[in-house]
Parts: structure tokens; sequence; C-alpha cells
């Protein structure tokens, strides 16, 4: 299983070299916000709608200290405004109170923030903090179960111990991003994958399911 899963990353390197994250920041405390805003939204609308919202509030302090009402009205076009923005004003003002404005980078840390959970916590400790981490959004855990690297575990948190024992910790992080590249251009969710044109056919478990 390890060697497809070295095979699997190897192939996904050569397809997808400069696989990123999706959610445009350029501090870690923003990278938080728009992981908040992310969940039932697409990250293309993220990256549009916290232009305004950094426009109004550019640092940690200003959003800390924003209305609730006010930081719901901008998210709103994201979905769940009202609890998105409650998390997002209570983070910061903890970020303010106990961090000094920075973002912990410690995992468990980060999870007694409010609104993360350990999908984020993994994204920051691996995009922001360069640390080893694995992020299991839907991409992932759909590409993994198609590949058969997991079999049938559908469990955020499951996926995500079965693939530390596969994935070389330096990995784990530029793997995950891979998987959406290619979750969202091959292996995708709502039409039949693109067998034919997908760089693993010959290794995957599920070609065409």
């Amino acid at each position: 299983m390890k060697e497809l899963a070295l095979e699997i990353i190897k192939r996904l390197k050569e397809e997808y070299p400069d696989a990123g994250c999706t959610l445009e920041y350029d501090d870690a405390w923003k990278l938080l916000v728009s992981v908040r805003l992310a969940a039932q939204c697409t990250d293309a609308r993220v990256n549009v709608v916290v232009e305004e919202l950094y426009k109004k509030y550019p640092d940690v302090q200003a959003l800390a200290e924003a209305d609730v009402d006010e930081i719901e009205e901008i998210v709103r076009p994201c979905g769940l405004g009202r609890s998105k923005a409650r998390d997002i004003s209570a983070c910061m003002k903890i970020l303010k109170d106990e961090y000094g404005g920075k973002v912990p980078d410690d995992f468990d840390k980060l999870l007694k923030l409010p609104g993360v959970g350990r999908k984020s916590a993994n994204l920051i400790m691996g995009d922001v903090f360069g640390k080893p981490a694995i992020v299991t959004d839907t991409h992932c855990i759909r590409l993994v179960n198609r590949m058969g690297l997991v079999d049938g575990i559908k469990e955020p948190k499951k996926v995500e111990m079965a693939l530390w024992k596969l994935i070389p910790p330096e990995e784990g992080s530029d793997f995950c991003h891979r998987l959406v590249y290619h979750g969202r251009e091959v292996c995708t969710a709502r039409t039949k994958p693109f067998c034919d044109r997908c760089c693993l056919k010959d290794i995957c478990k599920k070609e065409g399911v």
C-alpha cells in the first residue's frame, strides 16, 4: 500500500508541479478567516468576498473589534453568514488577547479556536508553518477511496489517520493540494470521472467509479 501511495504522489507531482492552496492570503490570520468562510462555499467566491472584508478591517485588531452584524453583512454571500461571522469575531478576539495578534503554530491550540476543525488546523500547519499536514477535505476523501489508499472510510479523521501511515510527512500538505486539483479537473464528483485522461488510470483501484 505504501508503494502505491508513493507512486500516486510521484505522478500527481509530475501532473501538478505547482499545486498550492487555492485560497488567497498574505498573512496567517487571513487564511484562518478564509478557511472558515470556505465551509460549503467555493474558494473562488471566498477570495472575492474577503477583499471587501480586509479593506474594511485590515488587521486582527480591527476585525476583533468589529461588530458581528457588520462582519455578517460582508460574508453573507459565502453562506451560513451568522455562524461564520460569530466564529471569525471570536477567533480574532482570542488571537488579539492571547497570542498578540499572531496565529499559533501549534495544532492543539489551533483546534481550540472557534470554528477551527482538524481540516483547517492541518491546512494552516502545512501552508503557513511548513509543518507535516494532511487536509482531508471532500476531494481528498473521495479520491483516496477511489484510488484504493483507504477502503470505504468516509470519516475525515479516520481518513487522516490512515493517510499518516502511508504518506511521508513532508509530502502530506502538497499531496492534498494536488488531490484538490485532480478532483476538480479529472476525478470529478458530479460527473463520471475522466478516467481516460487520468495519470493514475493504470494503478487506480476503482477506475470509472
